[in-house]
């Protein structure tokens, strides 16, 4: 016969890569605790058996009636117990009566002693001897060993009673000896505990798993590199080991996991997005090679979903505080285990903008960029500006503009500011205008047939012919987007911006976030619709008139003003005059401490309201503005003070007539006014700019150097020229038939790049400044020698004299010199 094949197949590794490492751990547990229990149940139940046989034997019947013991007269009370339970004797039939009688006679099976083998009836053969009796016992052999009886109840026949018997089971001694020992070895294994090992064993034992560990990720992560098509199953496996359950290592080797899927997906990750095969293409025969990389893909984008959830399950499980039943985790490792699950999310978000699920990383990381743990709101912050910055066609701004609208709408725009202030990384310099749509992207125009041939020769015909084919075929192999979609998407990014600007204009205008707003507002100010702007300027003003604003801030809005006019506001008429008093009566807001940093977007309002407007510009408010600065210079640090001078540098050249500000002779009637708020009428050029030989004298050499360019009227050329390092290499914008001066070919470095770039944040001057010397003598007088003879005479002798306290009384004195 066949042996029948057992149906119980091992499971193949497909199927134990289904199933987790645990849960095989726990079924093998299970199976071991099982058997275990089987076993001490059995043991259990035999040593119970073995107990009642012995007490059975041990233990004498009680005797149904004694006639030796039996007496006249006294009762026992079994007896009378017995007799209480048994029934009268009127109630029974005679017949039942003779038959309980002739039981009672013939009852000797229970009154027996089991262990003697003695005959039933011996009382009534007295007179036999000793001998005799003990030669009709019967005899049984010694080889085969006595079977020991187990009486049970009799069963009632016709013929009468009938004994039940088992035989007992001979039990050998040595295996009640091994049964024995096995019990006390278990007993010995339950109670002797486990050696508890010291710190430094314990850490040897740690250093050593997580070393095997390392060795298995690495090992995985190599064969998944070196052919990610034929390894792409092993990519399972490794994800796999973000489950691990061994305490000592379990948070180290998520992390590692995590980071190194995160690689592995960067490095293998195609540079397309991968869609889902239709019906139609799964039921054609295709190639090996192509079935191969189908497989590749399919398995990659069900790995990239499984990591995602992964990541997403563990920073839920941090922001939730809350424990899971495997307990191998503990809450406070549950942090560092959800920054790297965050940072790998943002790595991501910025590696893979073209792969799938992209938008589903967006959505984790936007509602993280106003976490309560500040170090988890900057990584989201930092990923989403560096995303904007490298973003070139402007589908994943766009993607990540609109989550992040709808999120501070829905918080009722209490968020982080920083949110706000990513929006000025993005890279739109040009959106779409309905006008200029056709001038945008005019598809290139060949020559018809009929205009060749009036115009050109047969040879001309046939040149001709072949460049416009090559320019066909270069048309139609070029890869990168068309202008018309990059303006398009630039344009609906640019739209929810401005939305979302506007809505805390108008709803939330004490905001913590205005700040952010009206900085980007002054950065995209010049794409803003022209429809809106008189309502943008009446809110801007309102907004500076309130007095609810920092300086900052209202700086901002000036800012604002002035790029809308500078943009397509130039059409309107619009008299921003009010924005140039506020700016100049709050020049002195400014100062060394906490407003300092104020300074650059001041250089910033600067350059937009006076020199690229200076058609609008009037030569009063301009001298009155390069006084004003002038003297700000003076209460301000040293780069904020390079910052100004550069700033009085261009107006001066933009303005020449105000180099009348160098001279110290009156130019006008009137007295400066520097008190006036109105920059029109303090009659500034009847004063000079004396604060420039202070700053001559300024400790930091750049500031010296910028001082007296100025005061020499900021020469192009010549010894009191600015140095090369303050100035950039000549621009040449193009080849005109005229000779243009030099001025007009040089670019002097902007005077916000300046205040950056000798900026004191780091607490050191640059350059550094020299450290005076002290001018010591040659040779050092000692003792008596400084002072002459009669002076230290009498201060020998005043020095001498015991000080006594006498009154103080001016009084005489006084008189004396009244009189």
């Amino acid at each position: 016969m066949k042996a029948r094949r057992n149906k119980k197949q091992i499971p193949s590794f497909r199927k134990l890569l289904k199933t987790s490492k645990v849960k095989l751990e726990n079924k093998l547990k299970n199976k071991q605790f099982k058997q275990q229990s089987t076993l001490k149940k059995y043991r259990k139940e035999q040593r119970k058996l073995r107990q009642a046989v012995k007490d059975a034997v041990s233990k004498k019947p009680i005797p149904l009636e004694d006639p030796k013991e039996k007496r006249p007269g006294k009762r026992t009370e079994w007896e009378e117990e017995e007799e209480e339970e048994a029934l009268p004797l009127d109630m029974m039939d005679e017949d039942d009566l003779q038959l309980m009688r002739d039981l009672g006679q013939r009852a000797s099976f229970l009154t027996r002693d089991l262990s003697s083998s003695e005959p039933v009836h011996a009382k009534k053969r007295k007179h036999e001897g000793v001998i005799d009796k003990y030669e009709k016992i019967p005899r049984t052999l010694q080889t085969a060993p006595e079977k020991e009886l187990i009486h049970l109840l009799p069963i009632k026949d016709k013929s009468g009673i009938i004994p039940q018997t088992r035989e007992k089971p001979v039990t050998d001694s040595n295996q009640d000896e091994e049964d024995q020992e096995e019990l006390e070895l278990e007993e010995e294994i339950v109670e002797d505990p486990i050696r508890e090992l010291t710190l430094e064993e314990h850490l040897i034992e740690r250093r050593k798993k997580l070393q095997e560990k390392k060795m298995h990720i690495a090992a995985l992560a190599s064969a998944i590199l070196s052919d990610p098509e034929s390894n792409i199953k092993k990519l399972k496996e490794l994800r796999s080991m973000l489950m691990e359950q061994d305490p000592d290592v379990a948070v180290t080797v998520r992390k590692l996991v995590i980071i190194s899927l995160l690689e592995l997906f960067k490095d293998i990750t195609p540079s397309y997005k991968i869609r889902p095969l239709t019906e139609a293409e799964k039921s054609t025969k295709i190639r090996k090679e192509t079935q191969k990389l189908r497989e590749f893909e399919e398995g990659l984008v069900s790995q990239y979903k499984f990591y995602l959830e992964n990541l997403e399950q563990v920073v839920k499980d941090w922001k939730q505080r809350k424990l899971k039943k495997s307990n191998v985790v503990s809450l406070k490792a549950y942090k560092g285990l959800a920054e790297v699950a965050v940072r790998s999310l943002c790595e991501l978000l910025v590696a893979l903008p073209h792969f799938n699920f992209h938008n589903n990383i967006i959505v984790l990381i936007v509602p993280l960029m106003d976490d309560v743990s500040k170090s988890i709101s900057e990584m989201c912050c930092d990923a989403v500006k560096k995303l904007f910055k490298q973003d070139k066609l402007g589908q994943a701004s766009l993607g990540v503009i609109k989550v992040i609208s709808g999120f501070v709408k829905g918080r009722n725009y209490e968020v982080r500011p920083e949110m706000l202030k990513t929006f000025l990384c993005l890279r739109i310099k040009e959106v779409e205008v309905k006008k200029d749509t056709e001038d945008i992207n005019k598809p290139k125009k060949f020559m018809t047939f009929k205009e060749k041939r009036k115009t050109l020769s047969r040879m001309q015909r046939k040149w001709k012919k072949a460049e416009e084919k090559l320019e066909r075929e270069l048309l139609e192999a070029e890869a990168s987007e068309s202008t018309e979609r990059k303006l398009k998407l630039h344009t609906e990014t640019l739209n929810i911006v401005f939305v979302t600007y506007f809505r805390i204009l108008k709803k939330a205008q004490r905001s913590p976030l205005l700040p952010s707003v009206l900085e980007g507002l002054a950065k995209f100010a010049h794409l803003i619709n022209v429809e809106f702007f008189d309502d943008l300027l009446v809110v801007l003003h309102t907004l500076i008139e309130s007095g609810d604003l920092s300086y900052r801030e209202s700086l901002h809005c000036v800012q604002t003003a002035f790029h809308i006019l500078s943009g397509q506001g130039d059409v309107l008429n619009i008299d921003p005059m009010k924005f140039y008093t506020h700016l100049y009566k709050t020049l002195f807001k400014l100062h060394a401490g906490a407003t300092n940093e104020g300074v650059e977007i001041l250089l910033q309002c600067l350059d937009v309201m006076l020199t690229k407007r200076r058609k609008q510009v009037s030569q009063q408010r301009a001298l009155a503005f390069i006084k004003r600065l002038c003297t700000l210079a003076l209460h301000v640090l040293p780069n904020s003070s390079i910052g100004i001078l550069a700033t009085n540098r261009i107006l001066m050249q933009t303005f020449p007539k105000t180099d009348l500000l160098l001279d110290n002779e009156s130019q006008g009637s009137g007295v400066f006014l520097p008190e006036l708020n109105e920059p029109e009428y303090c009659n500034a050029q009847n004063t000079a700019l004396w604060e420039l030989h202070a700053l001559r004298r300024h400790y930091h050499p750049v500031v010296q150097r910028f001082a007296a360019h100025l005061i020499a009227g900021a020469p192009s050329e010549g010894s009191e020229a600015l140095k090369p390092e303050l100035s950039r290499s000549l621009i040449f914008s193009g080849y005109t038939d005229r000779v243009m001066s030099l001025h007009s070919f040089c670019d002097y470095r902007s005077a916000a790049e300046l205040f950056e770039t000798y900026s004191m944040a780091a607490m050191t001057f640059n350059p550094p400044v020299k450290s005076s010397s002290s001018k010591r003598k040659s040779e050092v007088l000692q003792g008596d020698s400084f002072l002459n003879e009669d002076l230290n005479q009498l201060i020998k002798r005043h020095c001498s004299e015991v000080a006594t306290h006498l009154p103080l009384d001016f009084t005489k004195y006084l008189k004396t010199s009244l009189r």
